[in-house]
């Protein structure tokens, strides 16, 4: 799951944001804001980022709050939050080794509107699922 945005473009895709432009095109096939999307909406990217609103968390700590994540999964997906710049990997140089993941400021503004989305869906899941009226409505 590696990130697009993980190496600098010399050109902008067609149809995307240039080096002129300070926003992307997600409707627009090739630009790097659709691999942004695709991470900070997947499965795991959702609910990383929600976790690490918490704070600091050591790969452990965030694994064992992700019910159901493989270490592959959880190191794929920090790994591209980290390329995309949401995530930040602090590794410590002891023995054994001590890493550490935080949002960015990038990563924190990300997190919160993901988070309302989450809140949103947990508020109204009953209704979702078809057995009752929505909490916002009470």
């Amino acid at each position: 799951m590696a990130s697009v945005l993980s190496e600098p473009l010399d050109e902008a895709p067609r149809g995307c944001a240039d080096a002129t432009q300070l926003r992307g095109q997600v409707f627009a096939q090739n630009c790097p804001s659709r691999a942004v999307l695709s991470h900070v909406t997947s499965r795991w990217g959702v609910l990383v980022l929600v976790a690490l609103r918490k704070g600091t968390h050591r790969f452990g700590d965030l694994r064992r709050s992700l019910e159901g994540v493989s270490e592959k999964m959880l190191s794929q997906t920090l790994q591209a939050l980290e390329a995309d710049g949401l995530v930040q990997r602090t590794a410590y140089p002891v023995v054994p080794p001590h890493v550490e993941y935080d949002l960015t400021p990038l990563g924190e503004e990300a997190a919160a509107h993901v988070h309302a989305l989450v809140d949103w869906i947990e508020r109204n899941i009953g209704v979702i699922l078809g057995g009752g009226a929505p909490l916002d409505a009470a």
